[in-house]
């Protein structure tokens, strides 16, 4: 039996709207993550690099603000891109965890505003972000993808540290459940 794929204009319209909703749920998850882990940190493990070239977590969550601010936000969005990039790396003076949760936060809560407004025939638009002609679509699979990966290096190294603290699942009438799925935000306090 040979698969058949059915790209009619309906089934389109029909792709576009659940990546869109798809993209939104991750990166609310990709965030509940990256709070859990955190949450049981303290400042100085947040802002340690394991060695010259590695960067902190403290660091690494000020790019993923900064990223998807760019990319989403400004890029698909039209907001003013004010990024500086360089200084999401250089930034070596503490920020408290909770501020940069807060600031991370504000940013999905942007990029979840941006993405809501996006339709399937926008998806196919064209934007320049950091130099590249890249299609809205494009775009949005960076960002969840980039956030993906940042967000694994993060659970890393705050395993590195906390692995007995750090859990994102509760089990719920024999499913694993993401622990905010059930509980709402989950508040951060560093240990």
């Amino acid at each position: 039996m040979t698969a058949t794929h059915d790209s009619s204009p309906s089934t389109e319209r029909d792709a576009g709207p659940a990546m869109i909703a798809l993209s939104r749920r991750y990166l609310r998850e990709y965030l509940t993550k990256i709070r859990l882990s955190v949450s049981v940190l303290d400042d100085h493990v947040v802002w340690a690099r394991p060695n010259d070239a590695s960067n902190s977590i403290g660091n690494l969550i000020l790019h993923l603000a900064g990223n998807a601010r760019q990319w989403i936000v400004s890029g698909v969005g039209g907001s003013v891109d004010v990024r500086d990039r360089a200084s999401e790396f250089d930034q070596r003076s503490p920020i408290p965890v909770c501020e940069l949760i807060d600031r991370l936060e504000q940013t999905i809560i942007d990029v979840d505003r941006v993405l809501a407004g996006v339709t399937p025939s926008d998806l196919h638009t064209r934007r320049v972000i950091q130099n590249s002609d890249v299609s809205v679509l494009e775009a949005i699979y960076h960002v969840v993808e980039h956030f993906s990966m940042h967000t694994g290096q993060i659970i890393l190294l705050a395993k590195a540290n906390q692995a007995d603290r750090i859990r994102f699942y509760e089990m719920v009438d024999g499913h694993p459940r993401l622990i905010s799925d059930f509980h709402g935000r989950t508040p951060v306090h560093p240990r």
